[in-house]
This record gives structure tokens, C-alpha cells and sequence, in this order.
């Protein structure tokens, strides 16, 4: 119900449609002229009522024909020319009209998108852990679409319609008022109806647009998750849930078409009823006035007329709600545009080459409010010098190296690189000089190639060869169809996860790093892969700083430098051997791993 009154509200929040036209301002030429092109239909709109009134009138009876040309038949010939000549003209406007319309909807549609993704792209991770993937399509798709039809089926045809309703309205009261008025008399009754019908058809619009958010979200989720799903037997209970939600989507569509039922025969009953009353009272002025060869003419004309009024008011009600769905749409596209929780650009330094050199000084950092997951984290890196983290699920590793990467903001402390604060690196600099390797390899839709250099056209096709080789993929590439343009599905399901994970070592390298992060890149491989995957580490971390999160110790024995967390907090620090003497955190870590 909230939302039922929220798009009442917004239909005529002004600064929301301002904000949206403002969008339309780089092509003010399109609305202007469809503004005028909705000014001439609606000027046009009376004509031929009036002209086939003359032809019947003037031209059949020949009484005040000869006022226009010596025959009656040179009469109709020269008034039938006339409207077929201003038919074509009112189709060439009409035409021109939708299109230029059309166009100037696409033409926002597809700025407002750019806009959109390009702020999606920008947000905090943060704002992706508390909003379903599903729900940001919706927004991005979905929604602006439905913006689209502020201009091809809301407001500008709005206008056009009301324009055409005067102009008709008008000519009708000019004719004769009385009998306009006669005409006119069932309009309450239409006028109540199509508010209970825009009432009505507005609010399952609204649950409409909420059961297909929720249908996005819902299709995105399973079937990202479709291994766990059918690894569990879910399938059915999966799809009792998509039921229910489609089902929720069915109804809400079915209520709309089920106001839509009653309202249209209802608008013909009414025109009909409106025709009846029509020829009612003309045929007591036939009986009553002299001027009976006049009535016919009037007739026909009040009868085309009403045809003119009743075919913009049986839709007007629905433009009203088109253009109500689409400014309850632009709302939640403008909250997206508007979310200031975005990764702050500030800096301004910039430097061809880091030295890499790391240090976190009393960092503090909570996901929600102060429940912190890092506490007073202090340790230093130097340049060239590998660094490995380790501790159990939720200790925080991972989010020292989002913070590094300026993916979240920290809430106390300071972070240095090469001893200068993050905050005073730009944003896009910094990140091309740190590469991340996840445990979670996503791999894109598309060839090795585009995967690996991330469609990066400076980077030349040897140095990918070069890179492959080094990393000892190069020979499993050549093997498959394709080789380096073999196509890759969606997140790399065709590939191994050893697989996976070396392209994302050629991905890293190709990039050339200053600092390097792999977050626990063996932990989910076999024996054999491991191998490879250490092969291809060593390769990677030579003459560049490395922050390794392990999970299998024996990867990190080498690191000049290894932190244990427990529950946010650095508990030990030291190299492998000393760490073991003190036997402590790590000690009993170790002896886990390897009494086996």
C-alpha cells in the first residue's frame, strides 16, 4: 500500500521529472519538436470533421455549392482531393512524430544506462554485499526501459492527446454547444470509471514491476548456484520456489488485464451512448427547424468528432500509468545515481613504477558499524619481500588485502604504499600497479585472449605467449580448439580449476605488478595442479613485493615474512623458522597441517 501512494506522489514530483528531462537536454531539438508536431496533429484533428460536414452539406445538397464552384460534383471532387491530401499530410506527421518520440526516449535510455552501469562500476563492495545482483539488472534493464516510455507513451503523448481533446472539444462547442453538452452528458460516468481504472491498473503495475525484480534476482542467484543445487538434489524445491514467484508475477499481470477487460467495452458503451443521444436530439431539430438539409452534415461530423475525443481518452488513462511506472522507475534508478557510498578518487599522485613497500598503521575496519574484523593491525612490507597471512576462516585475511586495494575504506589507521597514503594515489593508478589473484577465479564469456588481458589492446599478442610460457600454460592453450581464441564459458566452466587459476596468473603478469596478492591460490586444487600453481608462483612473485593468504602452509616457507590472525587481531609475526621455535599460533597451525 505504501508503494500505491508513493506513485501517486511521484507522478507529480516535478524535480524527479525534471532530473529525467534533464537527460533529454543534449537533444532538446527532438522535444521541441515533438511538441510541435503534437500541436499541428491536434490544429489538424477538426479539419476533416469539418470538411466531410461541407462535402454533405454544401457539396451533396448543391444548395450553397455554387459559393465554391460552379458544380456540386467539381465541389466534392476539389474537397475529396483536399482530405486525401490532408490524410497523407496528418500520416506524414504522425509518423515523424512517434519516431522523433521514440528516438528521443532511446536516446535517454541509453545515456541514463551508460550513467548507471558506469556508477555500478564505481560503488563500494560493500554496496554489492547488501544488494542482490538481480536487483541492480532490474535497475540497469528493466527500469530504464520503463523510462523510456516517459517520452513514447507517457508524458509528450499526453500532451498530444490532451492538445487533440481541446482543439476537438472546441470545434464541437463552435458547431453547436447545446448539442455538445447532449454529447457530453456521459462523460462523468467515463471519468469515474477511468480513475478506478488508473487506480486499479497502477497498482498492479507495481506489483508487477516488484514480482519481475524479484524473478531476476531469484533466475540470477540459482543459477550462478546451479553446482550446489544439483549437487543436493534441490532441483525440485528450487523450482517449487520459481512457482511462487512466478505465480506472484502471473496474478499481478492478470489483474491488469482484468481492469482492462471491464474498462474498454465500458469506454464503447459510453461512446455508443453518447452516439445515441447524438442522433436523439439532432432528430428533434429535424422535426422542429427548417434547416433539416443542414443536420446530416452535423451528424456525421459530431459522430467523427466523438471518434476523436474517445479513442485519446480510452488510453489516456493508460499513458497516465506508463508515465507513473516510469517515473516510480527513474526513483530507484536516481537512488543508484545518487548512492554516494562510491570508492573515493581524490588523489592525485600518480608514478610510473612503485617500489611496492607496504605499511598498515593501527588499522581498524568493520563491514557493519563497529563490529570490527581487523583490530589494530600494524606490520610493514618492503619492496621486493613476500609476505604470507595466515589464520582460521574469518580471521580477516582477506580483508587486509580488499583494503590494500582501496575495495572498502578503513575506519581508523592509515595505509601506506612506497610511504605515501593510499588516499593520495588516484584511484585508477593504484590499482593498475597491484594485482589480485583470487581463490575464486572468474573467468568471462569470451576467448583466452580477451580473458587474460581483460581487452586491453596495448597488450601485444607475444607478450601474451610470452606470459603463458612463463606461467607453463602455454602448451595446454595450443592443445585446445582455437588456442588462444578458444571460446571460454561463463565463468570458466569448461576449464579445470588449475586451469582457471594459471590464466589468472597470466592475467596478473601480463599487467606487471608492483605488488603482487594472491589470495589462497592452492587451496582448492589437486596435488598435481599445486605443483603447477607453485611453479607459476615463484615465477610471479620474483623482483616484485607478494602478499600470499595461504592456507597450506607449505606454500609460504620461503616468505621473508608471515602473519597470523586470529579474530582480526596479529597474533605472531616472524619467518617460518622462527615462528616454529616460538611455538605458538603458527607452531600449532603447522603441526594440524602436517601430523597427518
Amino acid at each position: 500500500m505504501g508503494d500505491h501512494s508513493k506513485a501517486k506522489k511521484n507522478i507529480f514530483d516535478f524535480s524527479l521529472l525534471r532530473r529525467v528531462f534533464q537527460f533529454a537536454t543534449p537533444y532538446k531539438n527532438k522535444f521541441y519538436g515533438s511538441l510541435v508536431l503534437a500541436i499541428l496533429l491536434a490544429a489538424i484533428a477538426p479539419v476533416r470533421p469539418l470538411l466531410i460536414q461541407l462535402t454533405i452539406n454544401d457539396g451533396i445538397t448543391g444548395k450553397t455549392a455554387a459559393h465554391f464552384i460552379n458544380s456540386p460534383g467539381g465541389f466534392i471532387i476539389e474537397i475529396t482531393i483536399f482530405q486525401i491530401v490532408l490524410l497523407l499530410l496528418e500520416t506524414v506527421f504522425r509518423f515523424v512524430f512517434t519516431f522523433v518520440t521514440a528516438s528521443l526516449g532511446q536516446s535517454v535510455v541509453r545515456d541514463m544506462r551508460v550513467s548507471t552501469y558506469n556508477k555500478i562500476l564505481h560503488l563500494n563492495l560493500s554496496q554489492y554485499d547488501k544488494t542482490p545482483i538481480g536487483t541492480l539488472t532490474t535497475r540497469t534493464i528493466n527500469d530504464i526501459e520503463s523510462i523510456n516510455d516517459i517520452f513514447s507513451d507517457g508524458l509528450i503523448p499526453i500532451i498530444a492527446d490532451l492538445l487533440s481533446i481541446f482543439s476537438v472539444l472546441s470545434y464541437l462547442f463552435y458547431v453547436d454547444w447545446q448539442l455538445t453538452l447532449i454529447c457530453l452528458s456521459p462523460f462523468p460516468i467515463l471519468i469515474i470509471a477511468t480513475y478506478f481504472f488508473k487506480e486499479s491498473v497502477n497498482k498492479s503495475f507495481i506489483e508487477v514491476r516488484n514480482a519481475v525484480s524479484n524473478l531476476n534476482s531469484f533466475v540470477q542467484e540459482h543459477i550462478t548456484g546451479m553446482s550446489v543445487i544439483q549437487a543436493f538434489a534441490a532441483e525440485n524445491r528450487e523450482l517449487n520456489k520459481f512457482k511462487d514467484i512466478n505465480k506472484a508475477h502471473r496474478n499481478a499481470n492478470i489483474r491488469a488485464i482484468f481492469s482492462y477487460s471491464i474498462f474498454f467495452p465500458m469506454v464503447e458503451l459510453i461512446m455508443a451512448l453518447s452516439i445515441g443521444l447524438l442522433v436523439w436530439w439532432a432528430a428533434k431539430d429535424v422535426i422542429k427547424t427548417e434547416q433539416a438539409e443542414k443536420i446530416a452534415g452535423v451528424i456525421t461530423s459530431f459522430i467523427l468528432c466523438l471518434n476523436l475525443l474517445f479513442r485519446p481518452l480510452r488510453v489516456i488513462a493508460d499513458k497516465f500509468n506508463v508515465l507513473q511506472m516510469g517515473m516510480i522507475a527513474s526513483e530507484r534508478v536516481f537512488k543508484i545515481l545518487d548512492n554516494i557510498d562510491s570508492a573515493p578518487n581524490e588523489g592525485n599522485v600518480t608514478t610510473d613504477q612503485l617500489k611496492g613497500k607496504v605499511e598498515f598503521e593501527k588499522v581498524w575496519f568493520a563491514y557493519i558499524g563497529d563490529q570490527y574484523v581487523l583490530k589494530d593491525i600494524s606490520f610493514k612490507v618492503n619492496a621486493g619481500e613476500t609476505l604470507a597471512i595466515v589464520g582460521h576462516t574469518g580471521s580477516g585475511k582477506t580483508s587486509i588485502i580488499s583494503l590494500l586495494n582501496r575495495l572498502y575504506q578503513i575506519n581508523k589507521g592509515i595505509i601506506k604504499i612506497d610511504d605515501t597514503h593510499i588516499a593520495e594515489f588516484h584511484l585508477d593508478d593504484l590499482r593498475s600497479k597491484i594485482a589480485v589473484v583470487l581463490q575464486d577465479v572468474f573467468l568471462f564469456s569470451g576467448s583466452i585472449k580477451d580473458n587474460v588481458t581483460l581487452l586491453n589492446s596495448a597488450i601485444k599478442m607475444e607478450e601474451v605467449i610470452s606470459a603463458a610460457k612463463l606461467i607453463g600454460i602455454h602448451d595446454f592453450i595450443m592443445q585446445l580448439p582455437g588456442n588462444y581464441d578458444y571460446h571460454v564459458m561463463e565463468r570458466g566452466a569448461t576449464l579445470s580449476l588449475g586451469q582457471r587459476q594459471l590464466l589468472s596468473f597470466v592475467r596478473a603478469l601480463l599487467y606487471n605488478p608492483a605488488i603482487l596478492i594472491l589470495d589462497e591460490a592452492t587451496s582448492s586444487v589437486d596435488t598435481e595442479s599445486e605443483t603447477l600453481i607453485q611453479y607459476a608462483i615463484e615465477k610471479l612473485i620474483a623482483n616484485r613485493t607478494s602478499i600470499i593468504i595461504a592456507h597450506r602452509l607449505s606454500t609460504i616457507r620461503k616468505a621473508d615474512k608471515i602473519i597470523v590472525l586470529d579474530k582480526g587481531e596479529i597474533k605472531e609475526m616472524g619467518s617460518h623458522d622462527e615462528l616454529l621455535k616460538k611455538e605458538g599460533f603458527y607452531y600449532q597451525l603447522h603441526n594440524m597441517q602436517f601430523e597427518k
